[in-house]
């Protein structure tokens, strides 16, 4: 018999703290749907007392999401857990995801707690939970790194007292494959009722061998729920990529013999979707989701692929979901072959006057551009609806440029219940254009990043602009897309100055907190 993997996927929550990756209520509504339609076991929506936005977000989650586990985290104390609760209490099932640092280094100097202390605030943390809510998942926190007489005493504790899953996690990414994997299977054989609970893996890929080592956690060590993201999203070097574990245990089922209940073809959408969301451009050389992922340079290897496939692609591109970028739609077609449209995309319309504001962009940009692409309907959707609060709004953009002189713009904004209009010099266009804004909106942010993607291919694509802004500790990506890639850019600009100026985005840092 083939073994299951449960696939748990916590984009929501553990790669949303890439610095600058916090994502809207909204926004985690449309890839967790994503999520659904690709087959994801357990959803970790988010982290319910870090903030009122991410209670928020979790409940809407939880309310959408009918065919996947939906999942909070929390501390190990009654006040998160009780949160985790409320916010999940839509969801038809649902999990609470304790976790608790067991390292010597993480017990001294951060919890400032002895190993005793820790063993019993897990086992009254666990108690309490199981009192809410079936579903209870215990991690330990930088478990990896912990003495291994004690992690099982921990994770003994954790069964008795109700956790129905049981997570190690090399929370620093800190394991070497094989030794990680002989040490899940050590702790499994050290604890005496370890059949009484799923095993898990949470590998970070600071030395790049977060896939590598969930692997080796399944296969060595016995595990079977793999906690990953999509396109590897994560802190400081990122987490385990969804794509990557389940293609490698799809395309090496031989030396496996593990199955996952992912549809496959579903995930290049949802990595544009998470990469369009955020702003993390995914890399062309990625593995399964980048653009040349399937694509073929040399000779040797274009001659072999026109023979059989087979010789140098061990996926089907179509597999995965990559498709050609076909012409769907022009400036003839009507509101209802554009509804036919995104419901044949999985983009669900809630409100009539949702889809009135989409097909009106939709027109705007088939006026702009003679094709229009699946990509472009997606991003078209994403910026269908204005987000509940939002300060800054874009309205128009005049700009001068000419070889020789300094280019001159005027960009006319909302800025709350007033329109304003403001005229600035730059280096270059968008730089004159971020000049202007920031003139109306004086920050003092500081702009850490900006790139720009072209949506699809030809000098007609939509440009994708990606601004980073920092300002009083926060870290927040703006996303903007326009034929105009000045436009772009000052939509990108403000939608970085919406989050900085929101303050339901003050969020608390699960592994930062006391």
């Amino acid at each position: 018999m083939e073994d299951k993997v449960i696939i748990f996927d916590t984009t929501l929550r553990d790669g949303e703290q890439s610095p600058g990756a916090s994502m809207t209520k909204d926004e985690k509504v449309r890839i967790a749907r994503q999520l659904e339609r690709l087959k994801v076991d357990v959803i970790e929506a988010g982290f319910a007392a870090s903030s009122d936005g991410d209670f928020d977000a979790i409940a809407a989650v939880a309310a959408t999401v009918k065919d996947s586990i939906v999942c909070s985290l929390a501390r190990a104390n009654d006040k998160d857990i009780s949160r985790a609760s409320d916010a999940l209490k839509q969801a038809k099932s649902k999990r609470i995801h304790i976790f608790l640092a067991t390292s010597p280094l993480h017990m001294e100097l951060k919890l400032r707690m002895s190993p005793e202390q820790v063993l019993e605030q897990a086992k009254r943390s666990i108690r309490f939970a199981r009192n809410l809510c079936d579903d209870v998942e215990f991690s330990a926190e930088d478990g990896y790194r912990s003495e291994m007489d004690f992690l099982c005493r921990v994770f003994e504790a954790a069964i008795n007292e109700g956790a129905t899953t049981i997570n190690v996690p090399d929370t620093v990414g800190y394991a070497i494959p094989e030794l990680y994997g002989e040490f899940i299977k050590t702790v499994r054989t050290r604890v005496p009722n370890s059949d009484k609970a799923v095993w898990s893996v949470h590998c970070h890929n600071d030395l790049g061998m977060a896939v590598a080592n969930s692997l080796a956690g399944v296969k060595i060590g016995g595990a079977r729920q793999i906690e990953c993201t999509i396109n590897g999203l994560g802190e400081r070097a990122g987490n385990t990529a969804l794509e990557e574990v389940v293609m490698s245990l799809r395309t090496r089922k031989d030396y496996f013999n593990l199955v996952s209940g992912i549809d496959a073809s579903q995930i290049v959408p949802a990595s544009k979707l998470v990469s369009q969301i955020t702003g993390f451009v995914v890399q062309p050389n990625k593995a399964v989701v980048g653009a040349n992922a399937f694509a073929h340079a040399s000779g040797i290897h274009q001659d072999g692929i026109l023979k059989a496939r087979e010789t140098y692609e061990i996926m089907r591109a179509e597999d995965v979901g990559w498709s050609a970028n076909k012409i769907v739609l022009g400036k003839l077609s009507g509101r209802n072959a554009f509804k036919q449209r995104l419901q044949e995309l999985g983009i669900a319309i809630e409100a009539e006057g949702d889809l009135n504001d989409a097909f009106s962009r939709f027109k705007t940009l088939a006026d702009q551009k003679s094709e229009i692409f699946d990509e472009d309907i997606i991003s078209i959707m994403a910026g269908s609806t204005v987000e509940e609060g939002e300060f800054y709004r874009f309205i128009s953009l005049k700009q001068h440029s000419q070889t020789g002189e300094r280019p001159i713009s005027q960009v006319t904004l909302q800025m709350g219940d007033k329109e304003v209009s403001a005229e600035a010099e730059g280096n270059g266009p968008v730089d004159a254009s971020l000049n202007a804004i920031e003139s109306i909106a004086k920050s003092g942010a500081e702009q850490l990043l900006y790139s720009v993607n072209a949506i699809t291919s030809g000098t007609q694509s939509q440009g994708e602009v990606t601004v980073r802004l920092s300002k009083g500790g926060r870290i927040v990506n703006g996303v903007g897309t326009d034929p105009d890639i000045i436009a772009a850019s000052a939509k990108a600009y403000l939608s970085a100055l919406n989050k900085l100026h929101d303050p339901r985005r003050e969020k608390l840092n699960a592994q930062m907190a006391p």
